[in-house]
């Protein structure tokens, strides 16, 4: 059964998803299109067993549904406001990046 996740929750799921560059890759091609995972796998440049391991990740944050396409499966983001949310969260990280407020910015990688 399918509930609505408390606000909270669906931040702490969105911020896994994107601890991790693969997954970010992931949630970035599909935002451009919806795509089959032996596609993404090439595209990325992973093994489809490690490509299968982030996709089952990012359904299990409810970000990518599978969606039966003949004898394959198609992926896509769940709803199209992710991609609109991915390129706000981009182009927010780009304008903070360039503001070096950290002090030990080159040796602490903040």
């Amino acid at each position: 059964m399918l509930t609505i996740a408390p606000e909270v929750e669906v931040l702490a799921r969105f911020g896994r998803a994107l601890a991790d560059p693969i997954r970010c890759q992931l949630l970035l091609a599909l935002r451009a299109a919806p795509a089959h995972p032996s596609d993404l796998a090439e595209r990325i440049g992973v093994s489809r067993t490690r490509l299968s391991n982030h996709l089952t990740c990012l359904r299990d944050c409810g970000l990518v549904v599978a969606v039966p396409d003949g004898r394959r499966t198609r992926y896509e983001l769940a709803d199209e406001r992710l991609g609109h949310a991915l390129d706000d969260l981009r182009t927010a990280v780009v304008a903070v990046e360039t503001d070096r407020t950290c002090v030990d910015a080159e040796t602490t990688g903040c």
